[in-house]
């Protein structure tokens, strides 16, 4: 009977036992694990929210020179890198045939010419004839009345007279059509000349030459209604440079005209470049499938010369750092706020329960059909923080604003010098519960194990 006892006894004490350690790993008792926590107190910063977008640099001027008319390239008297000015002559397209259709043009004019001289010399010959048939018709028409002459004779003298009055009025329409034979020849030879002309390409900007197309010996097309012809060359100005940039659709309705941005070359690692957005795209470019689609616009940001002028000196006149095509990334600041409440971002989080419990798997999945009634409803994400008091971590519901990359504006719940818990990030984000139990210490020591 004795050993019966103690067999039983045994078995309630295992029981106990095991109840306790399935009761601390629920966390319901015996939890005196303390978490380590980095604390940082809130205080007054200025943050500059940015939209950070990547692009290449571009001239903000740059033409592409194509010729008027096509033939082949006989000259070039400038090289990629040039410095050209406006009027100076660049290449010339072989003008034979254009001197000859001009040539050809001079020699139909002339025609047309003494095709007028000829038509009115028809005109005055006209002319006199029917004023001499005008004279026999009046004369014989007084004989006829009188009865002289016979009325077949009469009537002959008087078709002649209509037919010579006839021949008057072909005969200036003649002319007339002659004379506009003249204006169509002086129009054709006003085009062969301007064909000529245009055999040699003149610069239209000052620049440099920033791309040269064509070699010489090269047949090139020219421009025309239905295409741009055969370019040249470009001439950019590269005094005045912008990057080209494209920005999310959802980062877009932040940036305005006029803002300020932060430009970073590629080319030169440790230089920060000023800038000001000038253009800002209405239409947006479409990539990928519709279901994959990625939308973004066009913005132009233009580089402020003073900020990288200290790169052009000592360097010769139209000399500049940058090239097109040179990659570039830039931090356009949308807004600005002075002497706001900060923390750091990972400081920030959105939580489901704030009670700090443990809850079943029927409490988790009430919770989460409750939670998204809600979110339908509000459509509103409550954002905490874990304030640091006397190792616990107390969840405090907070209101934020603008960021940058480092801190965020608390714009209600906090106050200038609270203790706030900004890391592990995993603690603060997912595992730290409200209440719970933490450990002041510094970034380095934060995941230092402790000696058994």
């Amino acid at each position: 009977m004795k050993n019966k006892w103690i067999i039983i006894g045994i078995v309630l004490i295992i029981a106990v036992l095991v109840t306790l350690v399935i009761l601390k790993k629920k966390g319901v008792i015996g939890n005196e694990h303390t978490q380590k926590v980095t604390v940082e107190e809130v205080s007054s910063k200025t943050i500059i929210e940015t939209v950070t977008a990547n692009g290449k640099i571009q001239p903000e001027k740059d033409i592409k020179v194509s010729p008027f008319i096509g033939g082949e390239v006989v000259e070039l008297t400038v090289k990629e890198g040039d410095q050209v000015t406006s009027g100076q002559l660049l290449a010339k397209i072989d003008p034979e045939q254009y001197r000859t259709a001009y040539a050809r043009s001079e020699a139909a004019l002339n025609s047309q010419k003494a095709a007028v001289a000829n038509a009115k010399a028809s005109v005055a010959q006209a002319e006199a004839e029917y004023v001499q048939s005008q004279l026999d018709f009046n004369r014989n028409k007084g004989l006829w009345e009188k009865q002289v002459i016979s009325n077949a004779d009469f009537e002959k003298i008087k078709a002649n007279f209509q037919v010579s009055k006839s021949r008057v009025d072909a005969a200036k329409e003649s002319l007339k059509s002659a004379e506009y034979q003249v204006k169509s020849s002086e129009a054709s030879l006003r085009e062969a000349k301007e064909n000529l002309t245009r055999t040699a390409v003149f610069a239209p900007q000052d620049g440099t030459v920033s791309l040269l197309s064509v070699e010489k010996g090269e047949r090139v097309q020219g421009a025309s209604q239905f295409s741009a012809g055969t370019e040249l060359m470009r001439i950019a100005n590269l005094n005045n440079m912008e990057v080209h940039v494209e920005v999310n659709e959802n980062d877009i309705v932040r940036v305005s005209m006029g803002d300020t941005a932060i430009i970073e070359v590629d080319a030169y690692l440790k230089e920060k470049f000023k800038g000001i957005v000038t253009e800002i795209a209405t239409s947006a470019n479409t990539q990928g499938t519709s279901a994959d689609q990625v939308t973004n616009f066009d913005v132009k940001v233009l580089m402020l010369s003073k900020s990288y002028k200290h790169l052009s000196d000592g360097k010769p006149e139209g000399f500049s750092p940058f090239r097109p095509g040179m990659s570039a990334s830039v931090d356009i600041q949308t807004e600005v706020r002075k002497d706001v409440p900060c923390i750091e971002i990972a400081a920030v989080t959105t939580r489901n329960d704030t009670t700090g419990r443990t809850l079943t798997s029927y409490e988790k999945r009430k919770q989460e059909k409750e939670k998204k009634a809600k979110y339908e409803q509000e459509k509103e994400i409550k954002e905490y923080v874990f304030l640091y008091q006397d190792g616990t971590a107390v969840m405090q519901e907070v209101k934020t604003g603008i960021q940058d990359n480092k801190y965020i504006e608390i714009k209600s719940g906090l106050s200038e010098g609270d203790k706030v818990i900004t890391g592990p990030y995993i603690a603060v984000s997912k595992t730290l519960k409200n209440r719970a139990k933490v450990e002041k210490t510094t970034k380095d020591k934060l995941f230092e194990k402790k000696d058994d």
